[in-house]
Order: structure tokens, then C-alpha cells, then sequence
């Protein structure tokens, strides 16, 4: 029996999704969050998910944020990202960032069923025209989404609240660590970003806003 997360914050989709997949597939349980948090109490406890379709849009999950965390703390279980953000540059992130495929959220769903299954076969899934737009994809778009990857999701967490407008002590307090951590942080995040200021830094994460 195939079991997949759904991970959308509109209840609505999620069950038209749950509706939509279950009489496609013979055998299927489908489990559902609303949030990075509850997506990760999810996964920790069903670490039988064979596939998790993920928003770029739920809460916790900003400039990418929860599909890095997911990728990289749970690097054995396939991500498809579900999204109605598909511009090209979006796509090539999130294929960057460790997804096994981009489905658009206007995309059928016999076509959502196909993704899948090739998905858990091992494949990489993209539509036909987003394969052809990203292999023209700007060179410095796919070096960006390189450098961030690069990125762990604490060091990430730190390059946010920098975005944020936080200082140093305050991003200790809000992670719970030490200045000094949250320096040895920031010096790996300017170093993997290839910057030497936090406004190099945050100029960077604002090319990754999903609502421009």
C-alpha cells in the first residue's frame, strides 16, 4: 500500500486532492498537514511515507524554507512540490533545492497520478514545457539556487531573521543558542552566499520571494 502526505494549508484542495487520487491508485493512504510544523510531526511519525506532495506556501514554509528542511532532514522520502507558483524561476529552485518533480496546481488529475507514480519509481517529473524553459533557464538563477541549497535549515533559519531585520542577540533568542553560534552561523552563510555584508545576504533572499 502506497502512502502519501498531503501538504497544503487550503483544506479545501487538499480533500479535492484526497478525492481525486484515491480511485486512481488500488491501494493508498493518504495523510494530510496544514503547516511545516504538523508536516514534520507527520513524517516523524510515519516514517513509512512513501511521497509527500508539498505547498510552497504554508506557514513555516517561506522563501522555501520547509521544502529545504523537508529534502534535507528526510532525504529518503520523494517531494513533490504542488504549487500555483510555476514561474520558471520557481521551478528551477525548487528542483534545485532537492525535489523529484514540479506539478502545477491547474495540472489534471490523471496527469497528478502519472507524476507520482514516476516519481516513486525514481524518476524526476516535469511537464513537457518546463522541461524545455528550464534547460534555457539563466545560468546565474540555477548558481543562486546551488548557493542556497548549500544552506542548512539552521543556517537558513539564521539568513531569514537577518532578512528580518534581527540582530545578532536577537536571533540568539529567538533559536535558543548563543551569540557566538549565531556568528559561526552568519560566517557560514556568507561564505556559501559568496557575500561579505548582511545586505549582500538579504538581497539574495529577496530574489527567492515568492510573491514578486
Amino acid at each position: 500500500m502506497a502512502k502519501f502526505l498531503i501538504a497544503d494549508d487550503h483544506p479545501l484542495f487538499r480533500e479535492a486532492l484526497v478525492g481525486a487520487l484515491e480511485p486512481l491508485f488500488e491501494e493508498v493512504e493518504i495523510l494530510q498537514s496544514d503547516s511545516l510544523d504538523s508536516t514534520l510531526n507527520s513524517l516523524d511519525a510515519n516514517p513509512d511515507i512513501d511521497l509527500i506532495l508539498l505547498d510552497l506556501h504554508m506557514p513555516g514554509c517561506e522563501n522555501f524554507y520547509g521544502l529545504i528542511r523537508v529534502t534535507q532532514d528526510y532525504p529518503e522520502i520523494p517531494v513533490a512540490v504542488v504549487s500555483a507558483s510555476d514561474s520558471i524561476e520557481v521551478v528551477s529552485y525548487v528542483m534545485s533545492f532537492g525535489a523529484k518533480g514540479f506539478i502545477p496546481k491547474s495540472s489534471p488529475t490523471p496527469t497528478i497520478a502519472e507524476a507520482l507514480r514516476c516519481i516513486m519509481n525514481g524518476e524526476v517529473w516535469l511537464t513537457d514545457e518546463l522541461k524545455v524553459q528550464i534547460a534555457e533557464i539563466n545560468s546565474d538563477e540555477i548558481n543562486l539556487a546551488q548557493r542556497i541549497a548549500e544552506l542548512t535549515p539552521k543556517q537558513f533559519q539564521v539568513l531569514k531573521l537577518i532578512h528580518d531585520g534581527l540582530l545578532n542577540k536577537q536571533i540568539a533568542h529567538e533559536l535558543n543558542v548563543t551569540e557566538a553560534t549565531v556568528k559561526a552561523h552568519i560566517s557560514a552563510v556568507f561564505r556559501k552566499l559568496e557575500v561579505n555584508t548582511r545586505t549582500q545576504a538579504v538581497l539574495l533572499l529577496k530574489k527567492l520571494n515568492l510573491e514578486d
